[in-house]
């Protein structure tokens, strides 16, 4: 898996916990018989994969602290979750954002998870597959207290009534598990998850912006798709765009972005059979459907999000990318 800033986030916050013990990165790379940052600055290292696993359980047994990975889960705001942060923090209700975590939680973060319907509520497991009994412990503390804090960011008050279903058996210091998880915690269970009750599926979250949403919902789309695989430059130039929704740049800026003239970029972009304008106009059209299906905004507003003075310039641009108008297109998707 690509590294993220999440993962490097939480290896830079790593070592802060490690200085603070007087333990170096090469002390903690020795010890875990790895090859320290595989020649790299450590600052580019991102905890990630088996190794992650390794790194994490060398960690705790070098500073003596098994509470080390809840800890490092409690400074890792959302802000680290990039896009997909973002995403969640512009969704309706906790149902919104557990069916995010659902579709693109695989693009920014492991493990995944899966979903179950359980007595009229939903459980939400997790798929640790690698590592050593030990390790997978610490991976779910780490997880478990991440979630928590980025769910105080999302909601007003403590979801309360969710339930943790751990796998493993209670640890000496399971006290510590009260202060990042306010819910019932059970130990032993055959699967490691959390129960959430259907009452809590609509609990809305603070910073809901149906406007915001779609446009991060599009970012994550774009990741999940592996866009960057195929048609490398168009793929960077329909990023740029769907970021700077609302402000759209030009050519010339997003030339400055990539860090080649505006030259070298039509011409990269004509070599992969598109254009500048065609794929502004795609994510223009990509925007303006998902505006009219998933948010109540008018017609004009729509229009003034997408860069339109005029609504009317907006309305035919519609039609054109369509065969229909606005509002028709929005009758469609209701009916």
């Amino acid at each position: 898996m690509k590294q993220n800033r999440l993962q490097r986030d939480l290896f830079k916050q790593l070592l802060v916990e490690l200085d603070s013990a007087r333990i170096t990165p090469e002390q903690l790379f020795s010890h875990a018989r790895l090859q320290s940052a595989h020649g790299s600055s450590v600052n580019q290292v991102a905890l990630e994969g088996e190794e992650a696993f390794l790194l994490l359980e060398t960690a705790v047994k070098l500073t003596g602290d098994p509470t080390l990975a809840i800890r490092l889960g409690q400074q890792i705001g959302i802000v680290s979750y990039g896009a997909f942060g973002f995403a969640l923090m512009s969704c309706a209700s906790l149902r919104e954002a557990v069916a995010l975590l659902l579709r693109y939680g695989q693009v920014f973060f492991q493990p995944s998870w899966s979903s179950y319907e359980h007595e009229g509520g939903l459980l939400l497991r997790a798929n640790i597959a690698w590592g050593n009994a030990t390790q997978r412990q610490l991976v779910t503390e780490l997880i478990f207290s991440q979630f928590a804090t980025v769910g105080s960011t999302l909601y007003r008050s403590s979801v309360e009534g969710a339930e943790a279903r751990l796998s493993y058996s209670r640890p000496p210091h399971s006290a510590s598990y009260k202060t990042v998880f306010p819910g019932p915690v059970t130990f032993d269970c055959e699967h490691t998850e959390v129960f959430l009750p259907a009452r809590l599926l609509d609990t809305p979250v603070k910073t809901a912006n149906r406007s915001e949403h779609v446009v991060f919902h599009q970012q994550c789309e774009v990741m999940l798709r592996g866009l960057n695989s195929v048609e490398k430059t168009t793929a960077a130039v329909r990023q740029l765009l769907i970021q700077s929704a609302g402000d759209f740049l030009d050519i010339a800026q997003v030339a400055q972005s990539l860090h080649v003239s505006e030259r070298t970029l039509r011409r990269r972009m004509e070599a992969e059979s598109t254009s500048f304008r065609s794929t502004f106009e795609e994510i223009r059209d990509l925007l303006a459907r998902e505006y009219l299906a998933a948010t109540e905004l008018t017609v004009a507003e729509v229009a003034h999000l997408l860069g339109y003075a005029e609504t009317v310039n907006f309305r035919r641009a519609f039609v054109r990318w369509n065969g229909v108008t606005p509002s028709q297109y929005r009758q469609q998707q209701a009916a």
